[in-house]
């Protein structure tokens, strides 16, 4: 996906569209996550209206970028479906995959993600509950703390192993 983000952003500076890359600076494999993780931080705390992730595929970009509460990415691979996310959805991360979409189909994507308001309406009640869903998520650091604080040990036992009939087990 790198050089399809190469080339977004020349379409982002003719636009005349601040942006910041967040990374990679290179085709070299990485772990995608930590850059989805920075864009998503940016959007959810206000500091990008928006944000664009690319990777491969699309799909592993918008998943990593979703576990950020406030966020609402989708893998996108036409003109419609960004219209529909930015419409119905308030799609606030786009993310695209550099193996599955041409530069000039990207920068048509681009092109409606940023220029197509949230029409809100009937749509915002859907997006409040979309976002309320995010808020009954708890993280595995905080169960910890919280398990912690009150003295309280987290077990797990595994299924027993041909090799080991009593099984895995690990204290946190």
């Amino acid at each position: 996906g790198f050089e399809l983000k190469e080339a977004l952003k020349r379409t982002l500076e003719a636009r005349g569209v601040r942006w910041h890359d967040f990374g990679t600076a290179a085709t070299a494999s990485v772990d995608y996550p930590d850059y989805a993780a920075q864009v998503a931080d940016a959007v959810a705390a206000g500091r990008a209206d928006r944000g664009i992730l690319v990777c491969g595929s699309g799909v592993g970009m918008a998943i990593a970028a979703n576990k950020v509460r406030g966020i609402r990415a989708a893998p996108i691979v036409d003109v419609e479906g960004a219209v529909l996310a930015r419409e119905h959805n308030d799609l606030n991360v786009l993310t695209l995959g550099g193996r599955r979409t041409s530069v000039a189909d990207a920068e048509r994507i681009v092109a409606a993600f940023l220029d197509t308001p949230f029409a809100g309406g009937r749509h915002q009640q859907r997006v409040h509950k979309i976002d309320r869903l995010a808020r009954n998520l708890i993280d595995y650091a905080t169960i910890k703390a919280i398990l912690k604080q009150k003295g309280i040990r987290l077990i797990s036992v595994s299924e027993p192993l041909e090799d080991n009939p009593i099984g895995q087990f690990m204290e946190y």
